[in-house]
């Protein structure tokens, strides 16, 4: 028997049965899998669904129904349960025959096109380029890498993208703590304020351009802080005196303080993340949207619409018009463009650039200004259905039953470098998507290194390995199982084996759909249970050649899908532990 998806075989039987019962009804055929095998393989409740509409019991509308089911070889029996499901037990050689075309199709068993080509953009991290990754953003990295390989697998065209802050004050907060750094190097110690970046990574920085150009940049502490505010009234205003301090003092070298700390930061983000194996098409920078006009181009667009007025010398987008609890400025009284300006030029420029679908993967504290930036779209004449923001809570790190802090301000935080160093790449990818993105995540350090079966990656990869050792064991060609005769495969733990990997296809267009990539995560911890159970329930290598190879194909198989589905998570599939 040639393998055909079971799912959409049953709901075109089922098509057929309901235009016969109820023809011109448009009733949806929905078909589930129970969670008790005795109950099934696939459950349909469209009985339910039609029963008022015919003003008959839906036990009554599911044995007509039923009746009128087309025969299939692939259809064992069909049972009417409960108030009106109707129950559908696959014959075993419509599930036997799956070994062979998981092990044809290989890396692309699991893949499909129910994208259609969409084409969508994924942007994710975009963290401000001020220090060094830390845990939390590599939570968001994880899980946007994982989302965008699972919505490429589904058949979207996916374009991923890093959007890089180097603009604003956050920038200038890191290049005058470079500076400050850099004077103490030359004698000049200006107090450092509590609210500058602290790290050990800022005083590298200023050792490298203390190295490379000796006293060049070196102005004198009495004139950097000659009427600067008092920092422990005012550090904000402190802060800010230093920044214009260092402008005007510095002229034009300020431009190479500021870039070097962008460009050392941003290329060890850069390397972090590629060692992590998160990568993108494109990094955009927040500077081009100032260079290019754009964010004139936004505003001006909002204020053909009617939605921008001018008070108290600043230009105020009239938010509330679209649901936001007050207006907000997108250009200030001293002419500078805040934040939420490049934001909604951004926004808009994606759109520009001909994406069917945009998603912004966000921090979690970021959900209140998910409706702002939705209404500018809207205000701008874009469409905010098109753009869906995924949001990510932080993850906390724990060791020995002690929470670890992060603060990038105060450089106290463990790097996400620090973290995979300690755990390995493989047990951060899979943490990070083993809750949804929008719960709280408690990583467990000492779970992720331990060698367990309370370890889930450990747990999964295990499985890969320990039937890589079984191939090898068998010392064939694992590329003749092919041919091997799926029809031996009738224990009950090859059976429900044969169910698991059935389900892969499912797993992987709702990860997409419902842009959870920890279904994956369960779904291969579930896959794992279940080749542990058929190894201590079957021997492989047995006398009977015919039900060798017929194990040996199915487990196989298991190994290719259990490898597709930690490619998609960004995981190794060890070949020995």
């Amino acid at each position: 028997m040639n393998y055909i998806e079971p799912k959409s075989h049953l709901a075109e039987l089922f098509r057929q049965a309901v235009a016969q019962v109820a023809p011109d009804s448009g009733a949806a055929i929905e078909l589930e899998r129970p969670k008790q095998a005795s109950r099934g393989d696939y459950a349909c409740n469209v009985a339910m669904q039609l029963a008022r509409a015919l003003k008959q019991n839906p036990r009554e509308v599911a044995g007509r129904i039923v009746a009128a089911l087309p025969e299939s070889a692939r259809v064992a029996k069909v049972e009417i349960a409960g108030p009106g499901f109707i129950n559908v037990f696959l014959a075993p050689a419509a599930k036997q025959c799956l070994v062979g075309h998981v092990l044809a199709a290989g890396a692309d068993y699991g893949r499909s096109d129910a994208g259609k080509g969409e084409k969508v953009q994924v942007e994710y991290v975009s963290a401000n380029p001020t220090g060094p990754l830390h845990v939390g953003h590599g939570r968001g990295a994880a899980f946007g890498a994982s989302l965008a390989n699972c919505l490429a697998y589904a058949g979207h065209e996916v374009y991923r993208e890093y959007y890089v802050n180097d603009a604003g004050r956050q920038m200038d907060i890191l290049a005058v703590s470079t500076w400050l750094r850099y004077l103490e190097l030359n004698g000049e110690l200006v107090p450092f304020p509590g609210n500058a970046y602290q790290g050990d990574y800022v005083k590298l920085m200023a050792e490298g351009i203390y190295a490379l150009h000796g006293d060049r940049y070196k102005r004198a502490a009495a004139d950097v802080l000659a009427g600067a505010p008092d920092r422990g009234e005012a550090p904000e205003e402190h802060l800010d005196h230093l920044i214009a301090c260092a402008k005007r003092l510095l002229g034009p070298d300020y431009d190479y303080i500021h870039g070097y700390a962008l460009e050392e930061q941003l290329g060890d983000g850069r390397n972090d993340l590629t060692e992590f194996g998160v990568t993108f098409d494109h990094w955009f920078s927040e500077r081009t949207l100032h260079d290019a006009g754009l964010i004139d181009h936004a505003v001006a667009a909002l204020h053909k619409h009617g939605h921008i007025y001018e008070q108290d010398g600043a230009l105020w987008f009239r938010s509330t018009a679209f649901g936001d609890e007050k207006d907000r400025v997108v250009k200030r009284d001293n002419g500078i463009y805040t934040y939420f300006a490049a934001d909604i030029a951004y926004h808009l420029n994606k759109f520009e650039r001909g994406f069917d679908r945009v998603i912004d993967v966000w921090g979690a504290d970021h959900h209140g200004y998910i409706p702002r930036v939705k209404g500018a779209l809207q205000a701008a004449g874009a469409d905010p259905e098109r753009l869906t923001v995924a949001l990510v809570q932080f993850a906390v790190l724990w060791e020995g039953g002690q929470k670890k802090s992060m603060s990038t301000r105060a450089g106290q935080y463990v790097t996400l470098r620090e973290l995979r160093r300690e755990v390995g790449n493989d047990a951060c990818r899979f943490f990070y998507v083993l809750r949804k993105s929008d719960q709280h995540l408690d990583f467990d350090l000492d779970l992720a290194k331990s060698q367990s079966n309370e370890n889930p990656v450990y747990y999964i990869q295990y499985a890969h390995a320990r039937i890589s050792r079984v191939l090898e064991a068998w010392g064939g060609d694992p590329r003749d199982l092919g041919e091997a005769d799926p029809g031996r495969l009738e224990h009950a733990s090859e059976l429900a084996l044969l169910n698991r990997l059935a389900e892969f296809p499912e797993v992987c267009a709702a990860a997409a759909r419902e842009m959870a990539p920890h279904l994956v995560a369960y779904y291969l911890r579930d896959l794992a249970a279940d080749l542990h159970g058929l190894y201590v329930a079957c021997q492989f290598l047995v006398d009977d050649e015919a039900l060798k190879l017929a194990r040996l194909a199915l487990v196989a198989a298991t190994r290719q899908t259990l490898k597709n589905g930690l490619a998609l998570l960004g995981v190794s599939a060890p070949d020995q532990m």
